[in-house]
């Protein structure tokens, strides 16, 4: 962001408005994170704001201070609906593209007020006035800390702040093990801690909650673990009936797709899920190297994110799914194993 757009925001939030922010479909971490620990700093300067989820989440990050004041879209449309009609600013975070949204995403574009979008993905639309978008950054959290720095309030972070933006940053950078990690980040997150994060229990809040039906559904995933060792891929697939035989609940399949990457040899990996409600196939894709699963994603399944994580869809069924993915890696035999 250039200063003149840092001080146009500076004086547009200089008085209380009505603010909306809102996350990608299906939020992570990071989506949450940043949402939260943006809505409790435009708090001290008692804007009204409303965080607006697309869909429901993961009860693993329903601690997050200040959740009980989320929307969820989709089971209070009318109620979201007048606030995005009255909203004089939405905030657009961890998505680029509002069909990231699904349907909330019409009521985006259609309103009237100033957009900011704050993200770190890939190839983004031109929806927002204002935009902090950034590629090389770990996680959304890192930019909402950045911005809130820009704005020279770093002094306004809180212990409330300080957790949901340590969440989003350990969430989407594997739990700082991923290549996006750098020494900046490792700096904020010791400035989060120092303004009341407490590490240890956030990390047992997200990772160690694990119930039975989890680990049971885990195991069922591993032993559908299949590798193709001529083109260094793993990946994993998960029925519609396996999912109900173990309870799945939003969020339980959080992580599967690193177990394929992190075999000797395996540099791409994938897990397809059978979601029979929405009549599509999920796909999460991980890689290793230059590999962009963003651009294969993109090209193949309707999806995007970063060069080496990336999500998408299919809307065939899927055995055929996995044969059209299985069809495709020929095509790529030569950047898969070089």
């Amino acid at each position: 962001m250039t200063g003149t757009e840092i001080s146009s925001i500076k004086t547009l939030l200089s008085a209380p408005k009505r603010i909306v922010i809102v996350p990608h479909k299906n939020p992570d971490g990071d989506a949450m994170g940043s949402s939260l620990g943006l809505y409790h700093y435009l708090k001290h300067y008692n804007h009204e704001v409303v965080v607006m989820s697309p869909n429901d989440y993961p009860d693993f990050l329903k601690w997050l201070p200040g959740d009980d004041t989320v929307l969820n879209f989709e089971s209070n449309t009318d109620i979201c609906e007048e606030h995005l009609a009255n909203a004089e600013i939405i905030f657009t975070l961890d998505f680029n593209a509002l069909h990231r949204v699904g349907l909330l995403g019409q009521d985006i574009s259609k309103s009237a007020a100033i957009k900011i979008m704050i993200d770190h993905h890939q190839q983004p639309d031109d929806y927002a006035k204002y935009m902090y978008s950034d590629v090389s950054m770990s996680s959304t959290c890192e930019m909402v800390y950045n911005f809130i720095a820009m704005l020279g309030d770093l002094n306004l972070i809180t212990k409330d702040i300080a957790t949901c933006l340590y969440t989003g940053i350990m969430t989407d950078t594997g739990s700082f093990r991923y290549a996006s990690t750098t020494s900046q980040t490792h700096y904020i997150i010791g400035k989060l801690i120092e303004h009341g994060a407490s590490n240890a229990q956030i990390h047992n809040n997200i990772y160690d909650t694990n119930s039975y039906e989890k680990l049971q559904l885990l195991g069922c995933a591993l032993s559908n673990l299949k590798v193709i060792p001529e083109y260094r891929t793993a990946y994993i697939t998960l029925s519609q009936d396996e999912l109900n035989k173990f309870n799945f609940k939003k969020g339980d399949t959080e992580g599967f797709v690193n177990y394929g990457l992190s075999l000797n040899n395996i540099i791409f990996a994938a897990i397809f899920i059978e979601h029979k409600q929405e009549n599509i196939i999920k796909i999460s894709l991980r890689s290793k190297g230059d590999f962009s699963v963003n651009e294969f994603s993109r090209h193949y399944f309707e999806g995007g994110g970063h060069t080496n994580a990336a999500g998408g869809k299919s809307d065939l069924s899927l055995d055929d799914t996995i044969e059209k993915f299985i069809s495709i890696l020929p095509n790529h035999k030569n950047e898969l194993t070089s």
